[in-house]
């Protein structure tokens, strides 16, 4: 290959990069619906206002490309997580296995981060959703997360197994994404860093799928007070 080919990709890596790093910013802190392809060009210090078009097609190749790009980071944290616990029967082991990668992931970020945010409006968006459920839930090594924690779980009610998969999803989601947030107003946060707030989350986690199931109606009626 010749040497100006070699630069030629470079540059369109480098310009790839970019756009994706400032419509990364812009969703997190406006929202997809809110962001034009031009704003984001425009942000990516592109001359050209057709350049995310150019380069990725439509937003929603744009929003893969973002949560491809992390979730390629993250998958050889989890794939290490997963060989050390190995055939564990703890809950917590896979729990941990599930949140410990992406909250490492967050603590290699140097300054402010905006991905947490991002995939908080993907996944309250119904017409975006799909793709994180693509990219980023139907990978091996979170389905082998899955299949271990399923193994771990007390006897429920398969339907309430999946509401609380739901709620797991939930703290996982929106967790960060306040945290993140905060951070980038400078508020005060738990834990000094974002490895110290995965534990309270794996606590939380834990907590939440080992509680007892009290089926609708069957509340213990409170104690009558003697006269």
């Amino acid at each position: 290959m010749s040497t100006q080919s070699t630069k030629r990709i470079d540059r369109v890596a480098a310009t790839r990069e970019a756009i994706i790093n400032a419509a990364e910013r812009l969703f997190a802190e406006q929202g997809v619906q809110a962001v034009s392809n031009r704003q984001i060009s425009e942000a990516a210090g592109q001359g050209n206002n057709a350049a995310v078009g150019y380069h990725f097609g439509g937003k929603d190749d744009l929003i893969r490309a973002i949560v491809r790009k992390h979730v390629a980071l993250m998958e050889p944290r989890r794939e290490r997580h997963l060989e050390r616990i190995g055939d564990s029967t703890d809950l917590r082991d896979w729990v941990t296995c599930l949140v410990r990668p992406i909250n490492e992931h967050y603590d290699s970020f140097e300054g402010v981060s905006w991905f947490a945010r991002f995939g908080a409006q993907i996944q309250t968006d119904p017409q975006l959703r799909p793709i994180v459920e693509d990219e980023a839930l139907k990978v091996e090594s979170i389905d082998r997360t899955v299949a271990g924690l399923r193994r771990c779980l007390p006897p429920l009610p398969e339907d309430v197994v999946e509401e609380r998969f739901r709620m797991m999803q939930m703290l996982l989601v929106l967790g960060p994404a306040s945290r993140e947030a905060a951070l980038a107003r400078e508020a005060p946060v738990y834990g000094s860093s974002w490895r110290e707030a995965g534990e309270a989350l794996i606590d939380a986690i834990v907590g939440l799928l080992q509680a007892p199931h009290t089926p609708y109606g069957k509340e213990t009626a409170p104690a009558r007070r003697t006269p």
